[in-house]
């Protein structure tokens, strides 16, 4: 029997975190779910403290750039987002089951240059798909939420953070 590896949990750092969905189907893609995603993940917001600095969320997966506040459980937060997420999704669409492939992965993110790093990888995620020509114009992304003065879901663009690059 092969044990999984215990997640890695620091105080105040930032994650990049992504999950697929099972079978790389492309769910958040049907009957509005990458809406109904940010809808879930705006409500965490106000469940949990977290700060979401960047975030993408396509057709068959999601990345975030997040940092639990103090006290607060990265699983916690993910186990609920990922799971009041696919109990919805489920109801919508008439479906039951399980939506995500597997667990969440999670690295940590210390350094201000991997940030910047990881940020502009979540950024250009839409645009390697070739689904828009540049990361502002993808709905279900920061840069978007950052060209529309959307706050629900990330704070203010950093200082300097050109996104459209």
């Amino acid at each position: 029997m092969c044990m999984r590896q215990a997640r890695l949990l620091k105080n105040g750092v930032f994650y990049h975190v992504t999950a697929r969905v099972n079978h790389k189907e492309k769910l958040l893609d049907r009957k509005n779910g990458r809406e109904l995603f940010l809808a879930v993940l705006a409500q965490a917001k106000r469940k949990f403290s977290f700060t979401i600095q960047n975030f993408v969320v396509l057709d068959n997966h999601f990345h975030l750039l997040i940092r639990p506040g103090t006290g607060e459980s990265l699983s916690r937060i993910m186990q609920w987002v990922m799971g009041v997420f696919a109990m919805r999704l489920n109801r919508l669409l008439g479906l039951w089951g399980h939506v995500w492939g597997d667990r969440f992965r999670s690295w940590i993110v210390e350094d201000p240059l991997a940030l910047g790093k990881v940020s502009r990888y979540i950024d250009q995620n839409a645009v390697a798909a070739g689904l828009v020509k540049k990361p502002s114009d993808w709905q279900s992304s920061a840069a978007f939420h950052w060209k529309a003065g959307i706050r629900l879901i990330v704070g203010p663009q950093p200082p300097g953070y050109q996104v459209d690059v």
